[in-house]
């Protein structure tokens, strides 16, 4: 059986380019939040976190224009991709926990 290699990139790209977008609207909503009352911490994060994204966006369409090098590009955009969906998890319970505790 012939099989084609899984081709992850075309789905790394959508969803990487959209979670930079994710990340600068949460940016924003933090501003706006009265007297400071999420973490300073939470809008940095999320900074380096869209610079994660946004490095793994460039490694997808990197990867499905030159497919010499496929195979390692993406493994670089894949684990960009879970590093900045672990990074945004940990900020969303460091916002939740602040937000919501006494």
């Amino acid at each position: 059986m012939d099989k084609k290699p899984v081709e992850l990139s075309r789905h790394i790209l959508p969803v990487a380019s959209t979670m930079v977008g994710v990340c600068v609207t949460v940016i924003s909503v933090i501003q706006l939040a009265p007297d400071k009352a999420i973490s300073s911490w939470a809008d940095k994060l999320l900074a380096v976190d869209s610079l994660a994204f946004m490095a793994s966006t460039m490694l997808s369409y990197w990867s499905i224009r030159h497919k010499d090098h496929l195979q390692r590009i993406e493994r670089y955009a894949d684990r960009l991709f879970l590093v900045g969906m672990a990074l945004m998890v940990f900020v969303s319970f460091l916002v939740a926990f602040e937000l919501f505790t006494d």
